[in-house]
């Protein structure tokens, strides 16, 4: 199946070494969304193995997820607390879970991870289905580069040792917003291909799909840590809310 239409596919090529060096620090997103969670329970979106959900329950709050991988699951729980969280395995757009709730959240540029086409609109009207009213859902996501795709491809050189050379080749299709990632790692044992893909959304474009969900925009950021947003900013945390 394409890496396009299984949504599963990430989970399975990355769950062991999700929680490798070199990930964000996960505190001050936890930071952020504790301050922002009401009475009912939140929900995250692909969950993955609980970086976020994990430190959020230790709060006290009760968290729920929505996760297609059951590799990444079962990493989840093998975490100290991971077996007490509820997690359905399902598609984060189809959002398979009935709140309400008072927070969901969607972080790591995964929105972008949904690529079929109307895929990210069906998650923005599920979760406005599913939110208490107030209630709040959170996305953090990359702002597009035009100079990051002023070609339709590029290939750059990873890393280089004795014993092993790794490229990273990106394809682009500028009018559908999407690109095919492919990590080739080159060693003894032979050639390892580790894909990727996603369909990236300028925040203008973002607030549109929540806006024709009944949802609107409240609070942005270019950081969990609440710095001012500008046309400078290269990420942004986007707090849209569904009507009291």
């Amino acid at each position: 199946m394409s890496i396009f239409d299984d949504p599963a596919l990430f989970g399975r090529l990355w769950a062991a070494t999700y929680d490798g060096p070199g990930n964000p620090d996960p505190g001050p997103a936890v930071d952020f969304l504790a301050d922002l969670a009401g009475p009912d329970p939140v929900l995250e979106l692909a969950i993955g193995t609980g970086r976020v959900a994990l430190p959020l329950a230790e709060r006290g709050l009760a968290v729920e997820g929505v996760e297609a991988s059951e590799e990444m699951v079962a990493v989840l729980r093998g975490k100290p607390g991971g077996d007490g969280l509820p997690v359905v395995i399902g598609d984060m757009a189809d959002v398979p879970v009935d709140g309400p709730y008072s927070l969901v959240f969607l972080v790591f540029n995964t929105l972008f991870n949904l690529t079929g086409a109307g895929r990210q609109e069906d998650c923005f009207g599920n979760v406005a289905r599913v939110l208490a009213p107030g209630g709040a859902f959170v996305i953090e996501t990359f702002v597009p580069d035009p100079a990051d795709f002023d070609r339709n491809e590029q290939v750059r050189m990873s890393a280089v040792t004795e014993d092993s050379a790794t490229i990273r080749l990106h394809q682009y299709d500028r009018a559908e917003q999407t690109f095919v990632r492919q990590t080739i790692t080159f060693d003894r044992d032979g050639v390892h291909l580790h894909p990727f893909a996603m369909r990236y959304a300028w925040p203008e474009q973002i607030d549109a799909m929540a806006e024709r969900a009944g949802l609107r925009l409240t609070e942005r950021y270019a950081d969990w840590d609440r710095a001012p947003f500008t046309t400078q900013s290269r990420s942004h945390i986007s707090v849209y809310r569904r009507d009291a």
